[in-house]
């Protein structure tokens, strides 16, 4: 079973930076497509940003393009969510999914294609 387990959040305010990471509990050392979402209170999870399991090919929702990056660092086994230029509308709890059982080049923008979630990591802009 695998467990990913998000960092990173924090308070900040507008225009600012936050770098979130996600990796399997316990060391165990995966191959693994992933998935970003966020789900703000009241509203549906959102697909954020996902990659492919040998990080070569990368997508992003519109609403953050040029601000978002996600990477991955298999070495440290871990998946990462740069988030620049941080607007108020960015707040949600940011959840990682990953997907074991996936072609090397594949990628999944539907939660539904992710297999284990992480709890999350809350992100609060202030304006």
């Amino acid at each position: 079973q695998v467990q990913p387990v998000e960092s990173g959040g924090g308070m900040v305010q507008a225009g600012g930076s936050l770098r979130l990471s996600c990796a399997p509990s316990g060391g165990a050392h995966i191959y693994y497509a992933a998935g970003w979402f966020r789900q703000a209170a009241g509203k549906e999870r959102e697909f954020v940003a996902a990659i492919s399991r040998d990080g070569g090919t990368t997508v992003y929702d519109e609403s953050v393009k040029g601000r978002f990056t996600i990477s991955k660092d298999d070495a440290m086994n871990t998946v990462y969510l740069q988030i620049n230029s941080l607007q108020p509308g960015d707040t949600a709890v940011y959840y990682c999914g990953m997907r074991t059982d996936t072609g090397s080049s594949m990628y999944y923008i539907a939660s539904s294609d992710y297999h284990y979630w992480g709890q999350g990591t809350t992100v609060t802009v202030s304006s």
